[in-house]
């Protein structure tokens, strides 16, 4: 493959299609597959990505906000689209552009059934979040017959899944608090389909949850950062392959004798003779400043070159003292041979504020 020559994120297409296939031999085949794409698909390319997976036979994709979702539709995705956080402001939206809301408060249910009423709509597909400990968006279990009562008044909707979301599925010395969480959505969902009449689609598993509670992958499960190479374990990460590699190039090499400075603020003050190497990637595409003072680092022909000094807007400067190296040779950030995951936790960090940072002005490049 040929070398880069400027900043730029590859995202490989066949990792993608690994990861997704390993998801899917861990459910069975009448579960089925929510594909979460918010956030540029964790930093990569949404469109890209769920136009692969649709392909790949995923039967749901998850956004976070109704623009994601309608970007998906422009981008000629047809499968359901969830949106996980909508806001009433954007109910028209949602409903012109064939999203599925996650409704998660009287207010928010109200508010929707409300403009799918004056639409004219009839059975318009919702879900309704429930809370089982994570103590951020949902409904409470005692909330159940005021929601049911809600629902039977309306033909505007039709509750298509009932959801929640595990807070601690990768961390296995917390699988007392999940049990408990399973087993409240469990619950909820008996008494809610017992008082709504019908069966609906019941999902709680995020990645971990799929890898570590089988038990919980009820009629579908959600993944995010598995398919994009993560399995939040280093027992897991063998099963996974990263599917974005983010490359640079070295731009200036600077010979610094003992007693210099490096970057803003005086960043490094060098106590030796010192080579370092100016790489045109900074805080503004996603390398924060928290990366600098050598913490973060970078590979160079195959070795570490820890960052130096400050991280600037634009640039990172790298120590290659003892690195042969020179101008114009690739730099790769993160990629397989050293992942998003390690180079996060240097900085105290996860894989996933890493991805999701990657400045949109980064080009990049699909590999298929």
């Amino acid at each position: 493959m040929p070398k880069t020559k400027e900043t730029l994120l590859e995202i490989n297409l066949n990792s993608l299609a690994h990861n997704f296939q390993y998801l899917k031999s861990q459910i069975s085949n009448n579960t089925k597959f929510l594909a979460v794409v918010k956030a540029f698909a964790y930093g990569s390319d949404a469109a890209a990505i769920a136009g692969e997976l649709e392909k790949l036979g995923a039967d749901y994709f998850a956004v976070a906000y109704s623009y994601e979702g309608a970007a998906l539709r422009d981008s000629g995705i047809t499968k359901p689209i969830l949106v996980l956080h909508p806001q009433p402001i954007h109910f028209n939206t949602i409903i012109e552009r064939c999203l599925e809301p996650n409704l998660y408060s009287f207010k928010v249910l109200e508010a929707f059934i409300k403009t799918a009423e004056e639409g004219n709509q009839i059975d318009y597909p919702i879900h309704i979040k429930f809370n089982t400990g994570l103590n951020r968006l949902g409904f409470n279990g005692q909330d159940v017959p005021e929601i049911i009562q809600i629902l039977k008044a309306t033909k505007a909707v039709k509750v298509r899944s009932i959801l929640s979301h595990l807070g601690a599925s990768e961390d296995l010395n917390e699988k007392e608090f999940t049990g408990k969480q399973i087993n409240l959505f469990k619950s909820i969902a008996e008494t809610f389909e017992s008082q709504l009449g019908s069966k609906v689609l019941k999902h709680m598993c995020n990645t971990s949850g799929i890898l570590n509670y089988p038990e919980a992958h009820f009629d579908m499960v959600r993944s995010g950062i598995g398919l994009y190479g993560f399995g939040n374990s280093e027992l897991q990460n063998k099963h996974f392959r990263p599917i974005a590699t983010l490359k640079s190039v070295i731009s200036q090499i600077h010979q610094l004798n003992e007693g210099d400075s490096l970057g803003y603020n005086r960043g490094l003050i060098v106590e030796k003779p010192t080579r370092t190497a100016t790489i045109p990637v900074g805080h503004a595409d996603g390398i924060s400043r928290q990366y600098g003072k050598g913490k973060g680092y970078v590979m160079i022909n195959g070795q570490k070159a820890y960052i130096s000094g400050n991280v600037c807007m634009d640039m990172i400067m790298v120590d290659v003292t003892d690195i042969d190296c020179e101008e114009g040779d690739e730099v790769m950030v993160f990629g397989m041979a050293s992942t998003a995951d390690q180079l996060a936790q240097r900085a105290g960090t996860i894989s996933y504020e890493l991805l999701t940072a990657i400045s949109q002005r980064v080009k990049r490049k699909i590999i298929s």
